[in-house]
């Protein structure tokens, strides 16, 4: 019966050994992580202070995300920093990948803000571009000290547009009335004091 015994623990640690060797291995360690975590809280912010006026400007979105239901709390500014607003329709991609949701400011329109994740989760890109220019992208870092001091704002880019072309040789000049000089344009701003609005 020994034997019948030690054969039957041998036979059992042998096929064990051959069924762990042929599973897959686990792809959590070589893998990225995608985007957000699907369980958690994470804080997005671009919050910065202008060095001229001391007055904050960027925005903060925190996300907290629950097995029922995904929430967000969006904050932004415009001289101070506003109340913390509830967003409606948060809707993040179930990879994690991107996101977006409502909200409705105590002045002006309801609004829809979205946005893309890093592959790593530690950024978040808003459709969009900074100072209305989309060529430079809104990207607001995870925030991981809470404790830090806001950096100073960067200034707005200067304007890339050209101007309307006149066919060459050519001069518009209005009908009966004697031409008036254009106006300058008006100073681009040099800070953002608000993000800009979305769809």
């Amino acid at each position: 019966m020994n034997t019948t015994y030690a054969v039957a623990c041998a036979l059992l640690i042998v096929s064990g050994a051959v069924i762990a060797a042929g599973a897959p291995k686990s792809n959590a360690r070589t893998e990225p992580r995608s985007g957000v975590p699907r369980y958690g809280m994470v804080v997005y912010s671009d919050l910065c202070v202008n060095p001229q006026s001391g007055e904050f400007g960027g925005q903060r979105i925190t996300l907290q995300r629950f097995a029922e239901v995904d929430t967000v709390i969006y904050e932004y500014t415009a001289g101070g920093l506003s109340w913390p607003i509830v967003a409606s329709d948060v809707n993040v991609d179930p990879r994690g990948k991107m996101m977006y949701f409502t909200v409705q400011p105590a002045e002006g329109e309801e609004r829809t803000i979205s946005g893309k994740f890093s592959p790593d989760g530690a950024t978040l890109t808003l459709d969009g571009g900074y100072c209305g220019d989309e060529t430079v992208p809104m990207k607001l870092a995870k925030m991981r000290d809470f404790g830090r001091k806001a950096g100073a704002c960067r200034p707005c880019p200067a304007s890339r547009t050209k101007p309307a072309a006149i066919p060459h040789g050519e001069e518009i000049k209005p009908e009966g009335e004697t031409p008036v000089p254009p106006e300058p344009p008006a100073p681009l701003p040099k800070w953002e004091p608000a993000p800009p609005s979305q769809g």
